[in-house]
């Protein structure tokens, strides 16, 4: 652990989640990085007579008690803001948000998505943006708001992050991490795509300037430094705002052929790549090629993460039955390995609510016996999840043409030993766990870069490495029942 001297420059990382958002602050010298939590506020999505929507005021409050927190600590050299990806805002002719934006898991997204796709081609919606198919890419949902009085009278879109920056400073950009998670970003270019855009329908002014991780934003304006108590020159900085992109940074690899899996309520298992794979056999495998920092590219795949269990958890807990976390993974160390399997990309695992009664949907389809208690649930979890991570991180390998080494298993994740474990054991490969605030981290770390005080990403990763709590697992036993487990699932998804 390393020790923090008081005149560390400290920068302050708003990290909003899809359950929660926070703001952190970190100290940053020679051989040190450590962060402080200074506020935690709930993110709770309402439900609306139009549909599902974030409380982005809320969140916008959180953030500013979060900084006004930040500010009581000391001097705060930098903000840097990042998010969730695909979701935004639009603003009217004199920049006032027009109603609360949309959430991903919104039930208008589907049909859309398929009428979309339908009308471009696969192939060419994947052949610019280079993602993934899922049904909440900003592309689809752009083409189900466009109906709505609120479009009529949009001039600008922010994506979430960029909303917030937006908010603290009044200054308008789009950064490009997060941009290339809309589909109308040009994955070869990285710019956005004006073709696609007018092939939309869509109005090219609507989409702001593009901004790269590390640049300047803006200064905080009058009412903002007034509430939080900082300075009204302190600079808010455009960090890798999409927060798998930020999680990315602080991958402690410090060597070639390595792989990631940033695990929270999703799992993005995947590479970091120099150049996009835009294939038909990439297309076809479901992979997604997002910008990284410094031109990367994050060769990845959205996998449905801890939300299976969490969604388990909140529907015990609604009915009355306990289901604390430490207790539920014992139960689940000792649930009989291999005894369902679920495919957790299943999109009938999407919405939120009832998520056992929904497992146990799938199992019965496909010829399984349901659990007979809440470890067995978990432990299907868990094994289904580490399965994923090894189906996914091996055609990531086999489309990009490369050999791995180590997986690297950041984020809340990583603070799960059964399902680090089982990462091993099912991918055959070592994993290194930790850090648990890599998004945290990578976006204090592109702050402190901004301001000279580190270098490129190998700089950055090696720092992470020598300052942060790592945890080792090897593979263990037999790799059998892993194959035989991968077999069935195959068959039967």
């Amino acid at each position: 652990m390393s020790v923090t001297s008081r005149h560390d420059p400290v920068f302050a990382a708003v990290d909003l989640g899809a359950t929660s958002g926070r703001v952190i602050t970190g100290r940053v010298g020679p051989d040190r990085l450590v962060l402080a939590e200074t506020h935690r506020f709930a993110n709770t999505p309402v439900l609306l007579p139009d549909g599902l929507r974030w409380d982005v005021l809320a969140l916008y409050q959180g953030m500013l008690e979060g900084l006004r927190a930040a500010a009581r600590s000391g001097p705060v050299t930098s903000v840097g803001v990042d998010t969730w990806a695909v979701d935004y805002g639009l603003l009217d002719s004199d920049g006032s948000l027009l109603g609360l934006p949309f959430h991903y898991r919104d039930e208008r997204n589907a049909p859309v998505a398929d009428e979309v796709t339908g009308r471009f081609g696969a192939q060419e919606l994947y052949g610019v943006g280079g993602l993934q198919h899922l049904p909440f890419n900003t592309v689809f949902q752009l083409a189900a708001h466009r109906t709505t009085a609120q479009w009529t009278a949009a001039r600008t879109l922010l994506l979430m992050p960029d909303l917030l920056v937006y908010w603290l400073t009044g200054t308008v950009g789009a950064e490009v991490t997060n941009a290339s998670t809309t589909g109308l970003f040009d994955a070869r270019s990285g710019r956005w795509s004006d073709a696609l855009i007018g092939r939309m329908g869509l109005e090219r002014s609507l989409f702001p300037a593009l901004r790269e991780p590390g640049g300047h934003a803006g200064t905080l304006l009058p009412h903002v430094a007034g509430f939080t108590g900082l300075s009204a020159d302190t600079p808010v900085t455009t960090v890798a705002s999409h927060d798998t992109a930020s999680a990315v940074v602080a991958v402690p690899a410090t060597e070639a052929g390595f792989a990631y899996v940033s695990c929270g309520t999703w799992s993005l298992a995947g590479l970091e790549l120099d150049a996009p794979v835009l294939t038909e056999e990439s297309r076809a495998a479901n992979f997604t090629n997002e910008r990284g920092v410094d031109g990367t590219v994050r060769y990845l795949r959205n996998i449905m993460g801890m939300w299976l269990l969490e969604e388990c958890r909140r529907t015990w807990e609604r009915d009355g039955t306990p289901a604390g976390l430490t207790d539920l993974l014992a139960a689940a160390a000792r649930a009989r390995p291999f005894a369902a399997v679920i495919d957790p990309d299943d999109p009938v695992f999407l919405a939120p609510g009832a998520m056992p009664s929904r497992i146990d949907a799938a199992l019965t389809r496909t010829g399984q016996a349901t659990p007979d208690s809440l470890g067995g649930y978990v432990r299907c979890v868990l094994e289904s999840l580490a399965l994923a991570h090894r189906r996914t991180l091996r055609e990531a390998a086999a489309l990009a043409e490369r050999e791995l080494r180590r997986v690297h298993l950041v984020g809340g994740g990583s603070r799960n030993e059964l399902l680090c474990q089982w990462t091993a054991d099912a991918t055959g490969l070592p994993v290194t766990a930790g850090p648990a605030e890599a998004t945290a981290l990578g976006n204090v770390l592109l702050q402190a870069r901004a301001h000279g005080l580190v270098g490129g990403l190998a700089d950055m990763r090696g720092l992470v490495a020598r300052t942060q709590e790592l945890r080792h697992y090897t593979p263990q036993g037999d790799s059998a029942p892993w194959d035989r487990a991968a077999d069935r699932l195959a068959v039967r998804v």
